[in-house]
């Protein structure tokens, strides 16, 4: 791995790491209303990037045509909105394990598709790491008890998982990671009042008391301030496909972050998938190449001695 690919690979990896820290932030919020969290998160979260978003933001996105807006649309609603409020109804009647087996998957069908939207067929070692990243994330959370609505909705959160990076590889280059994570935050936050006010009427929004206040402002200024631009930097660097290798370190930091706040325990099965993801991180990002490299020649090094007497 060169210096980009470093940066990009340790950029997904703390936005990953951030966004499973979020798991036990959402915990703190169960009483609160869905889309009005939703709407202050992403609302606090636009109106902080906005200085960030950079010189010319006006002139690049006046550049984007409608079929680019729609995308940014698409991208709000399916891989921000859609994806939470997929995991939350999923949870009505399924165990918070099940839909995170389903988001576990995320990296074998990116691994798949984006080669395919590209003309180009998957990169082998992408996809065996990415198996070895969605096994490990299921021996992380193990399986929990569900029905035919949570399975189902379950599978929405996968195709929210692989929206947040599909969609957004045709407008990255256009308008870079803190321009993109400002729009789609500011778009986010729009979609959000919209179905909160379809769906609750008058009490989508209220004010949060403190324990509320302090994990919607982790969300906002870490998780999505600071993990999105980092996710997308890092993406911009090694690419969508190696990117969402990362995402399985989300189930890691999400079991190491839930003893903190006694709802859940890191035992045996968490410290084998946790290796398990590490293990496919490192194969299908090719953070093993160096090492393997690194090898080789002490291998060849002590296989000369033998030769020599054979010889004499």
């Amino acid at each position: 791995m060169n210096a980009t690919t470093t940066r990009g690979a340790l950029l997904a990896a703390l936005a990953c790491v951030l966004v499973g820290g979020s798991f036990t932030a959402n915990s703190l919020l169960g009483d609160y209303p869905y889309a009005g969290g939703q709407f202050l998160r992403y609302g606090l979260a636009f109106l902080l990037l906005l200085p960030l978003a950079g010189p010319g933001a006006t002139t690049r996105l006046r550049a984007l045509g409608p079929g680019r807006w729609v995308r940014l649309a698409l991208l709000a609603a399916v891989g921000m909105v859609g994806f939470n409020l997929a995991v939350l109804a999923a949870e009505r009647t399924a165990e918070p394990a099940v839909p995170g087996v389903f988001v576990g998957c995320a990296p074998v069908v990116v691994a798949v598709l984006v080669p395919l939207l590209e003309g180009r067929r998957p990169q082998r070692a992408v996809l065996y790491g990415a198996l070895f990243v969605a096994v490990g994330a299921f021996t992380v959370q193990g399986w929990g008890r569900t029905d035919g609505a949570g399975i189902a909705f379950s599978v929405c959160a996968l195709v929210g998982e692989v929206g947040f990076a599909v969609l957004a590889v045709p407008v990255l280059r256009p308008l870079g990671p803190r321009l993109l994570s400002t729009v789609v935050c500011g778009v986010a936050a729009a979609e959000s009042a919209v179905a909160g006010v379809l769906a609750d009427g008058s009490g989508w929004l209220r004010r949060p008391d403190a324990v509320e206040a302090g994990a919607l402002l982790w969300q906002a200024v870490v998780v999505t301030v600071v993990g999105f631009v980092c996710w997308y930097m890092g993406m911009q660097r090694i690419g969508a496909e190696r990117a969402t290798l990362f995402s399985g370190l989300i189930p890691v930091a999400a079991a190491c972050t839930a003893p903190l706040v006694g709802t859940g325990s890191y035992g045996a099965a968490q410290a084998v998938g946790s290796a398990l993801v590490f293990a496919g991180v490192a194969a299908g990002s090719g953070a093993a190449l160096p090492l393997m490299r690194g090898r080789r020649p002490a291998a060849r090094r002590q296989r000369a001695p033998e030769r020599s007497l054979e010889k004499l």
